[in-house]
């Protein structure tokens, strides 16, 4: 059987663990990234097409132009939350062109907006702690509703608004978020306040699903993070397979994306509060892969083999693990340890994100960078101390 290609826009580490993850059941891949420069962008297991952009016109113009390479149409599997945007809403260009499930516009703008999903998973009964909206109409005193500390974040993510702030703060008080809140405002409409989940980073767990659209089994792994970067509040630095919650956490996501209705690939995010043990939901991913989804992969779940195989009609491939392992981000997780103290070990080896032995050009293309930027501070601090003196 000739295999049709799959084509992965965004080929940051997400992108990359989707590539190889493809790679591993024999997929050709075509991937799109707006920057080619990227250590990731090395890999041997895509070939690499520059985009100009990986949202808007842009990216629908260039998926078209790539349509016409192959001959039947190709698997598109998106990275990165803003081509989702941008896919769910022209989906009536791409739906001749690629296959895809996603279900209707209306379903997925609601999933990522976090105010729009905090009152769905509130109508639905499920666990979620307490939030509120700060917008142009709302009021300041909302935000006595809440107790402290509370997580403050974006409802949608916009380019506008990661270019100055971060994911996510922690705040102490109402005067704290509301401080917060009037610099943002310049770019970003509407945030929401959310009561904090006592734990650490080590209490946050997810689970990454694909969900075909024709009633087959849904593939899913559960997982936990051991560190965050930014701490508390920042994306994946380092996980592993969190089997003692993979039952509870498998079975409230499916009955989350099952109420919903949703097709594709998609995941959720958990944090069990140490208070009273229960996982509470924290946000959800969809129409994507996410950040960490090659620790699926290392530990015999390949979600985005099953995703390829269910967008052909077909089941996927029996895939084993070799290892029970988990996943960290290099980069990232330097930067937790180097932030704390005490840092915990992990109880099992861990994968670097960046280095296989099949594909070792994206790990050493990231230690070349670290070297060429290393080289050029030490020129920068040179010319300052010579032109000084």
């Amino acid at each position: 059987m000739i295999l049709p290609h799959a084509v992965v826009v965004g080929l940051e580490l997400n992108g990359l663990g989707v590539v190889r993850s493809l790679a591993a059941g024999g997929v050709p891949v075509v991937a799109l990234d707006s920057d080619k420069d990227r250590p990731t962008c090395s890999t041997r297991h895509a070939r690499v097409i520059k985009a100009p952009t990986l949202s808007g016109d842009a990216l629908i113009e260039a998926l078209l132009r790539l349509r016409r390479d192959f001959a039947e149409s190709p698997i598109l599997i998106l990275t990165q939350e803003a081509s989702v945007a941008t896919v769910s809403a022209r989906r009536s260009e791409l739906t001749n062109a690629y296959r895809f499930s996603m279900p209707g516009n209306a379903l997925m703008v609601r999933l990522l907006d976090k105010l729009a999903f905090q009152d769905f998973a509130e109508q639905h009964g499920f666990l979620i702690p307490r939030a509120v909206r700060l917008n142009s109409t709302s009021a300041g005193s909302m935000l006595e509703q809440l107790c402290f500390p509370c997580v403050l974040k974006p409802a949608v993510r916009a380019q506008g608004y990661s270019e100055r702030f971060a994911k996510a703060y922690r705040v102490a008080s109402p005067e704290e978020a509301l401080s917060l809140w009037q610099d943002m405002c310049e770019v970003m409409p509407e945030i929401i306040v959310q009561e904090w989940i006592e734990g650490g980073d080590g209490d946050v767990y997810f689970c990454l699903q694909y969900r075909p659209p024709d009633k087959k089994p849904v593939t899913s792994f559960v997982g936990r993070k051991l560190r965050q970067w930014p701490r508390q509040v920042g994306g994946t630095a380092c996980c592993l397979p969190a089997p003692q919650a993979a039952q509870t956490l498998a079975e409230t996501t499916d009955r989350f994306f099952g109420t919903a209705g949703f097709v594709g690939v998609c995941s959720m995010e958990y944090k069990r509060d140490r208070r009273d043990g229960q996982y509470y939901m924290v946000e959800p991913t969809v129409g994507r892969t996410d950040h960490q989804e090659e620790i699926a992969t290392l530990n015999g779940v390949n979600i985005p083999l099953a995703a390829y195989y269910g967008e052909l009609g077909l089941t996927p491939p029996a895939f084993s693990a070799r290892e029970v392992c988990g996943w960290r981000d290099p980069v990232a997780d330097a930067r937790a340890r180097a932030s704390a103290d005490h840092e915990p070990g992990s109880p099992l080896p861990l994968r670097d994100a960046y280095w296989r032995l099949h594909d070792p050009l994206p790990f050493l293309a990231l230690q070349l960078s670290g070297i060429t930027d290393r080289l050029a501070r030490l020129a920068r601090r040179s010319s300052g101390f010579v032109g000084h003196a």
